[in-house]
């Protein structure tokens, strides 16, 4: 599946931002945590000196369920475009983490996350809150369609820029990558 995206992080205070979203369709809030591995062996699966990563390997649970997922980045001249995105339910987060270790991966790092959705007939709308990060709004177009990414991305942009609350440019990189450059992590 094509996930194409915008993240941004807020400013606007929580409240009112929550005020804005909630005239869009409320599914909840989810709590996430999400471990990164990457490999010591391959460059494609670890992050490069600047922080960046092409490639992620992640085990997620959410709503007392474990999923597994592999995402690919595409870029269009160092702008994150979008990522192809494999995931898939597991049944056992143990049997899982160990079988990623005899494989050779390496824990990179955990992210813990809040995330307060809402939808419309276009978008997933994310509202979340990231330990030791912040508040950012991630808005969402999937499709296994193809798309002009450039063109969905334009609206995506339009559709934030209309909920009239203040939140950065896009930051063009992932959370685990803010985590990473944060917290100095070099592999």
């Amino acid at each position: 599946m094509k996930e194409i995206e915008i993240l941004v992080e807020v400013y606007s205070p929580i409240e009112e931002v929550i005020k804005v979203l909630d005239k869009f369709t409320y599914e909840g809030v989810k709590e996430t945590i999400d471990v990164y591995y990457y490999d010591p062996v391959r460059g494609n699966l670890k992050p490069n000196s600047k922080g960046e990563i092409d490639e992620v390997c992640r085990v997620r649970t959410k709503d007392n369920k474990n999923y597994i997922t592999y995402k690919v980045d595409n870029f269009d001249n160092g702008k994150w475009l979008y990522s192809d995105e494999y995931e898939t339910e597991v049944g056992n987060i143990y049997m899982i983490t160990e079988i990623l270790k005899k494989l050779g991966l390496k824990e990179l790092l955990t992210i813990h996350n809040s995330k307060r959705t809402y939808a419309t007939d276009k978008y997933e709308i994310v509202l979340e809150t990231v330990k030791d990060l912040g508040y950012f709004l991630e808005v969402e177009y999937c499709t296994n369609e193809d798309v002009e990414v450039s063109l969905i991305k334009e609206e995506i942009q339009k559709f934030i820029d209309d909920l009239g609350i203040k939140v950065s440019s896009e930051l063009n990189m992932g959370k685990p990558e803010m985590m990473i450059k944060k917290l100095g992590i070099e592999v």
